[in-house]
């Protein structure tokens, strides 16, 4: 039994077959509406949404191919199944290989008819899916919801912008955890590629003796295990954008074909003596500057070249401070559904410690402290409490005289010892005498910076 939402509409010059299909839909629990031509037909599909469109091939005024393209061309999500006499079965065909989803030959049995409509139910249940996830993902990689105030990384949205829909190869590079590849899908989703596909690798993730395969393809028989020609990622991404993740792990051989690709626009499955042209946008990141690796002779100079014509940097966390409260905000809403938790908000010595801190793990880092931190709260404020030890002892020693001006070695060797003899009470649950043993100094010596340090209450 269909259920009752589901809407079709019958379109067919012919009376006796309009009323049949009717009877027989409402029967089953389908809304039901009928035109007896084409244009008729496509004044209905403007005022309303059916799911599915049931319409005769040939009709007067429009056609049933041309109502197919028309819906199709004002973009109505909307399934059609065309239906065909005897001695019109090519036009039903022609009419799927423009975009039907079925056809019907008539005279039809019953059973046919409910079979093509629960296919075709299935089918738009998938394509909603399909669309909800592709708006949730574009509206995610929106540049005005990627988290930031800072005038560093304002700076390279602007440029972005003005970038986003050029061919032009882009190097992205940065820390660990910046968000080399939230940038990367940011270029791609605000671009005029974003309903193309956008395929990502880790060029340092996959073994060398498989990359190759992986990235260009490979025929049957090429290698062992090859049983069966496969399409590598450039043909997988064509139309769309490559995103090459620690492209400095690349190896040499594989470099060479990859320079190819930009400069030729073609590439070479793994065994085949054929070429295949593709058009892909590439997006590059590392970690390690490739200007480095060049020099080192680990990365060939003509391929940084091509891949450096646009480069962006991401700035550390640590040097964008202003940042930090912000991202906090949206971890916290990002992950009070998910946790099912009663978390609302953070207390401002908790949020002084998070920025202090320098974050070696820069955004990445901050988000789980976050999410970890929600776990661990039962009331709807986080506490200092609540964060790693790491933040609490980074932050109150080395780390926030790192993340400020005062540049004396000094006080920078108070902060760094207050902070090891801080880990060493922890890590010893207050043994002095086995801190002492891990620090290396007498038993007296660390009473007195104990006292001077006045880490009296570490326990």
């Amino acid at each position: 039994m269909a259920g009752s939402k589901q809407r079709i509409l019958v379109v067919d010059d012919e009376e006796n077959i309009r009323r049949m299909l009717e009877m027989l839909l409402r029967k089953e629990g389908y809304e039901v509406a009928l035109a007896s031509d084409g244009e008729a037909a496509l004044q209905l599909v403007r005022e309303g949404e059916y799911d599915t469109v049931l319409c005769d091939v040939r009709m007067p005024k429009l056609s049933g191919i041309e109502l197919l393209e028309r819906i199709q061309s004002e973009e109505h999500h909307t399934t059609v199944i065309v239906m065909s006499a005897y001695g019109s079965v090519d036009s039903a065909i022609e009419a799927m290989k423009r975009g039907a989803y079925d056809y019907l030959s008539k005279p039809f049995k019953k059973d046919e008819v409910l079979l093509a409509l629960k296919k075709a139910e299935e089918r738009e249940r998938l394509a909603r899916e399909n669309r909800a996830l592709r708006e949730a993902t574009q509206k995610t990689f929106r540049f005005d919801r990627i988290v930031s105030r800072s005038a560093s990384m304002r700076k390279i949205f602007d440029t972005i912008h003005k970038v986003a829909n050029y061919p032009t190869t882009i190097l992205i590079t940065g820390e660990s955890g910046t968000g080399k590849e939230l940038i990367a899908h940011a270029i791609h989703y605000n671009s005029n590629r974003k309903k193309q596909p956008f395929v990502a690798v880790n060029c340092g993730a996959i073994p060398e003796n498989l990359l190759e395969s992986e990235l260009f393809g490979h025929v049957k028989g090429a290698f062992t295990h090859a049983v069966r020609t496969k399409k590598g990622l450039f043909e997988e991404a064509d139309g769309g954008t490559l995103f090459l993740d620690e492209i400095g792990e690349l190896p040499v051989n594989l470099q060479v074909k990859l320079l190819r690709v930009l400069q030729e626009g073609e590439i070479r499955r793994v065994g085949d003596t054929h070429t295949i042209r593709v058009e892909v946008r590439i997006i590059a990141a590392s970690v390690k500057p490739l200007s480095t690796l060049v020099e080192e002779g680990r990365f060939r100079e003509d391929l940084y070249y091509r891949l450096n014509v646009m480069s962006l940097h991401i700035p550390p966390l640590r040097e964008r401070p202003e940042d930090i409260g912000l991202l906090v905000e949206h971890f916290l809403e990002k992950y009070r559904e998910s946790l099912h938790s009663s978390v609302r908000g953070i207390s401002p010595a908790a949020l002084r410690m998070l920025t202090n801190y320098p974050w070696p793990g820069n955004v990445r880092e901050l988000e789980n402290t976050i999410e970890r931190a929600m776990v661990l709260t039962e009331g709807a404020m986080i506490k200092v409490e609540a964060l790693p030890e790491a933040v609490q002892t980074m932050a109150t020693g080395v780390g926030a005289f790192l993340g400020g001006d005062d540049l004396s070695i000094k006080r920078g060797t108070r902060a760094l010892e207050r902070m090891l003899i801080g880990k060493a009470l922890q890590r010893t649950k207050g043994n002095r005498t086995k801190a002492a043993e891990l620090l290396e100094i007498s038993h007296r010596a660390l009473l007195y910076k104990i006292k001077d340090y006045g880490l009296g209450g570490v326990s």
